[in-house]
């Protein structure tokens, strides 16, 4: 029996509301991008002021919160800062041998039939490098507003959790106050394991460069270490600059393939075997779920979007649990549980 109107209605209109609001978080990205960010921080950093409560007043505890927050942000800052600067330095100062490692890559290349286009391609390898340079500004002006949004949000938390709880009715309150624990809390999981894993992840990529005798391993293990914040796509391309700069090192292509072959060693040990042992169920996401996010909100917000895609979407799958109209889709993003 074909199912009533109104409930094609609804899902035509679910589908329209579903795209309105996409195109709408891409249009604008300048404020709900940093909300975003902002609010995953607070999530993971909120717990760091219940423990200074305990030996400080409240509003010194809020002042410990953020300067630990600024802290944390500082570090990591000046590591994106530290590696971007030594990467630029070192190809620079080799910059005759990488053209003319890629003009021999590309020569070899054509050798196979794959066209690598010599000019071409070196000059849009260029032009990557000088973009990401001339975002530099535009990304720590988005910094700054994200930790403004962060200082000026941790001491609305408690003012929000009592509007809450004037508002809403027992089982309401319950519920949301559940969602957002809960959120929380695989969030703070999240962040703990992937900063655990990263931190992994760079240390090996050093002691590997040492082993090799590849030059900059601190920056490789830097590079490493952030880029490994990023699912999937960051494990992939923090392999690519180490093996460009042992092509440039080393005479021949046999250095180069080891520190390749090593890196993509690490990278494949830490994801599929270091990684799901520490996170076990806790995010409950799926394997092609965590892609599928990945990319859409790559789409959608940038690399501010990769960065965040799994809180985002743990986020979701959660408030969709609370609903049964929506349970559907929680089922459908959830990693489906083992016996």
């Amino acid at each position: 029996m074909p199912e009533p109107t109104s409930a094609w209605t609804r899902r035509l209109l679910a589908v329209i509301a579903l795209v309105l609001v996409t195109m709408g978080l891409r249009a604008t990205y300048s404020v709900t991008m940093p909300l975003a960010v902002a609010c995953v921080i607070i999530a993971a950093v909120w717990p760091v002021k219940p423990w200074l409560d305990r030996v400080l007043p409240s509003k010194l505890s809020y002042a410990g919160t953020i300067l630990v927050l600024l802290l944390v942000l500082g570090g990591f800052t000046a590591s994106v800062y530290f590696s971007a600067l030594q990467v630029m330095h070192a190809f620079s100062q080799n910059w005759d041998r990488f053209e003319a490692a890629y003009s021999s890559a590309s020569d070899m290349m054509d050798g196979l039939d794959v066209q690598l286009g010599s000019k071409e391609g070196y000059q849009r390898l260029i032009g990557f490098g000088q973009s990401i340079l001339s975002n530099a500004y535009t990304i720590f002006v988005y910094l700054g507003f994200i930790a403004l949004l962060v200082i000026l949000g941790l001491p609305e938390v408690p003012a929000l959790q009592r509007k809450l709880r004037d508002e809403l009715h027992f089982r309401e309150r319950r519920e949301v106050v559940q969602a957002a624990g809960e959120i929380s809390a695989k969030i703070r999981s999240y962040l703990g394991v992937t900063t655990l894993t990263s931190l992994i992840t760079g240390v090996a990529c050093a002691v590997w460069s040492v082993v090799t005798g590849l030059e900059l391993f601190l920056v490789w293990g830097l590079l490493n270490f952030l880029l490994n914040y990023i699912p999937v796509v960051g494990n992939l391309v923090g392999i690519v600059p180490p093996t460009l700069y042992a092509i440039i090192q080393y005479d021949g292509w046999t250095m180069p393939a080891v520190v390749f072959a090593g890196f993509l060693l690490i990278q494949l040990a830490v994801s599929n075997f270091v990684y799901p042992m520490l996170q076990g169920h806790s995010l409950s996401l799926s394997p092609i779920a965590i892609v599928v996010m990945l990319a859409f909100w790559s789409w959608v917000w940038g690399i501010a979007g990769a960065l965040i895609a799994i809180p985002v979407t743990t986020t979701l799958v959660i408030v969709c649990e609370h609903f049964p109209a929506t349970r559907w889709i929680a089922t459908l993003l959830s990693n489906p549980r083992r016996p």
